[in-house]
């Protein structure tokens, strides 16, 4: 039996529900309220499945490539600073997906909202952790899995909610909290990094 409260916690915080309401906001600015939800479904099931994905075979795949874990931690952190960076010192998060925009619904619900808004490296990574196989039990992970669609459930409801969200923030609102996120997603970047690299040693001695 998994402790549910701790790993909804861990989905809760790579995921990151309420750091995606800016990124929503802000790509689907020039949609009506039918579309937005539209999209706001689609993002979420896009986002489901590739984390059902790699929760399945993230961790065959990986191993029939030979790439360690902590290899995989390591570069996903540093994707993941790097796209920090982009949203720190350039353009916000939403100022510059806003630029990525395209005119079809499905590819603005795959892109930038399902990855790598929702489904980032992070959330990535600790569904293949979270899920390996020689640590925990089918049924373990079958519970993981349910807890990590839960998460994605308080996404879709922030994302329907958005709009009352925006009226209150505001573009410029949305601008600083995307800047606060990239802080604090170069903060979580640099401990994925870390903590990469101290596995990768502890394997290497042992």
């Amino acid at each position: 039996m998994i402790d549910f409260i701790a790993v909804f916690i861990t989905f809760f915080a790579v995921i990151d529900p309420i750091g995606t309401v800016p990124v929503f906001v802000a790509v689907t600015e020039k949609y009506d309220a039918k579309t937005k939800r539209r999209i706001a479904l689609m993002a979420t099931l896009a986002s489901a499945a590739v984390l059902i994905f790699f929760v399945v075979i993230g961790e065959i795949i990986l191993k029939a490539l030979s790439i360690p874990l902590p290899a995989f931690q390591i570069s996903g952190g540093i994707v993941l600073f790097l796209f920090a960076l982009s949203m720190i010192f350039g353009d916000s998060k939403p100022e510059e997906e806003l630029k990525l925009l395209v005119k079809s619904d499905k590819e603005t619900a795959i892109y930038p909202i399902a990855v790598p808004s929702i489904a980032s490296p992070g959330a990535i990574l600790t569904a293949v952790l979270l899920t390996e196989n020689a640590i925990f039990s089918i049924w373990e992970q079958l519970q993981t899995a349910l807890v990590m669609l839960s998460v994605l459930l308080v996404v879709y409801i922030l994302m329907l909610l958005s709009g009352y969200i925006s009226k209150v923030i505001g573009s410029s609102g949305a601008s600083v909290i995307s800047r606060v996120m990239g802080l604090i997603l170069s903060a979580i970047a640099t401990t994925n990094i870390l903590t990469g690299f101290t596995e990768y040693y502890k394997s290497v001695v042992v």
